[in-house]
């Protein structure tokens, strides 16, 4: 089992920016493919952003493409997610999660998760 805490959330405007974080620990990060995930109030949890063990694939959301980029640091057992051009639509609680081995866009897949940092983007 890997644990996760995130940082970074916050109040910002849209057009504006922010970098979660998400550090790990536990277990070997590099053995992990990491996650980002959203849930909005009133909606279902849905899929942001996600990256191999060693940064060479990502996916992201159609939502955030060409927003919002991805990232790790092996070294620092951390995760993050830049967020640019940020959006009132883009405000959720936003949470990382780990799953061994490759990349995945569904939640079903991630064995373990974070608690979540709140985002809220004001128009």
């Amino acid at each position: 089992q890997v644990q996760l805490v995130e940082s970074g959330g916050g109040l910002v405007q849209a057009g504006g920016s922010l970098r979660l974080s998400c550090a790990a620990s536990g277990r070997t990060f590099s053995n992990y493919a990491m996650g980002w995930f959203r849930q909005a109030p009133g909606k279902e949890r849905e899929f942001v952003a996600t990256i191999s063990r060693y940064g060479s694939t990502t996916y992201y959301a159609d939502s955030v493409k060409g927003r919002f980029t991805i990232s790790r640091d092996n070294a620092k057992n951390t995760v993050y997610l830049q967020m640019n051009s940020l959006k009132p639509e883009d405000t959720a609680v936003y949470a990382c999660a780990a799953r061994r081995i490759g990349t995945s866009t569904s939640q079903s897949d991630y064995t373990d998760w974070g608690q979540g940092t709140q985002v809220t983007v004001s128009s």
